[in-house]
């Protein structure tokens, strides 16, 4: 590893994904790099890793096949179909096949996936790990929705708070998952909107589950027994599942729609240094997005893959702490960021309403939409090719 004395180009605060993907980006540019984190297990960097499941597009399968991280065999499960239902029969599907693509995306093992990146970072000699920032022309916060630097810089982080909370955890059921994820939009017990997400490899019995449902609610069903628990799962998702066995913990978080008011920036001087130190937020410190489209990494991975190739292809002479640099990374994110926003945002709140002439309009649109297939196309490819 580098040496400690030697000066850095960028430091990274954050060695989550987002964090060490940028790391070995820029380690590929020849840059010097300070990756900072807080100690293995912070929840800022793995963010319940071990039960969340992470819908990778072909864009983030991309970035992280050129890392040579890409996960293997098992820990990589193609999705071959999406099958979306309403409240009163709406009716959504997605085929692979039909999309002429070999994957509408890949449910990645996030654990293995952590493990492959900080192996490469290890192996990467432009890296130097720490557990405290270093100074650099540019400081890159990839440190997640919580991020402490960010609050320091007095950068104002604009949250919008769902009325309903995350639940996620994997189980096991009697009948394998043959690659198709399922999502149903339920409003039984209030707005719900639950995902079952195949997991374990092509011909797995496993799945990842993200359920997303009322305070109160999430709660009770955090604290159920397990057995109490799988028999409403079991019912929320009849018949497709069958009888259902809990294989992990249970993990609840709060849902938002948030982004930070700017995403770069001059840091503030200090005594120890005169030269002009510039920051950029990356990834969950700078946005964060309803669970629902299964979007959240990949926008995180395509700032990571934009803030690289504006640096790659900077003029020799401009500094990375130029603040018309990181104004074209800034420009070109916020854009992509805004419109899956507004397309999250959109479809919550359409589903949050519980009348029942909406609850019939919108059903009726899902199903009419199903039917269209130029625009159920490009939305389709849309989906997995944004964020690059």
């Amino acid at each position: 590893m580098t040496h400690s004395s030697t000066p850095f180009d960028v430091c990274i605060r954050g060695a989550g994904i987002v964090g060490r993907s940028l790391a070995l980006l820029l380690a590929a540019q020849q840059l010097r790099v300070a990756l900072v984190h807080k100690g293995a297990g912070d929840p800022s960097e793995t963010g319940h890793s071990d039960v969340r499941a992470y819908s990778l597009n072909t864009a983030s399968k991309q970035l992280l096949s050129d890392l040579r991280c890409w996960p293997e065999g098992d820990a990589c499960t193609p999705i071959l179909q999406m099958q979306i239902q309403g409240d009163q029969g709406g009716d959504l599907r997605f085929d692979a096949a039909a999309q002429g693509v070999e994957a509408l995306n890949w449910m990645v093992d996030v654990p293995v996936l952590e493990a492959k990146l900080a192996q490469a970072v290890a192996y990467q000699t432009y890296i130097e790990e720490m557990t405290e920032p270093a100074m650099a022309p540019l400081t890159v916060i990839c440190e997640g929705r919580a991020s402490q630097s960010r609050a320091e810089l007095g950068v104002n982080f604009e949250i919008k708070h769902y009325a309903q909370h995350a639940l996620a955890c994997r189980i096991q059921t009697s009948e394998a998952h043959h690659q198709v994820a399922r999502q149903w939009f339920q409003t039984t017990h209030g707005p719900e909107i639950l995902a079952l997400l195949p997991i374990g490899g092509k011909n797995s019995h496993a799945w990842a589950v993200v359920w997303s449902l009322t305070p109160e609610r999430a709660q009770n069903l955090l604290h159920a027994d397990a057995a109490d628990f799988c028999a409403q799962l079991a019912s929320a998702c009849e018949p497709v599942a069958g009888p259902v066995q809990l294989t992990s913990e249970r993990a609840v978080w709060p849902l938002q729609l948030a982004k930070a008011e700017r995403w770069i920036g001059v840091m503030p001087q200090t005594t120890a240094t005169s030269k002009l130190q510039a920051f950029a937020l990356a990834g969950d410190a700078a946005h964060a997005i309803h669970p629902l489209a299964g979007q959240g990494l990949n926008v995180g991975l395509g700032d990571v893959a934009e803030l690289a190739r504006v640096i790659e292809t900077k003029e020799f002479w401009r500094p990375l702490n130029d603040p018309k640099l990181l104004r074209r990374y800034e420009r070109a994110r916020q854009a992509e960021v805004l419109a899956m926003g507004w397309v999250t945002d959109g479809l919550q709140s359409l589903f949050a309403q519980p009348a029942l002439p909406l609850q019939k309009l919108r059903n009726w649109g899902m199903s009419g939409f199903n039917q269209f297939s130029p625009l159920k196309k490009w939305m389709a490819q849309h989906a997995m090719k944004s964020a690059s």
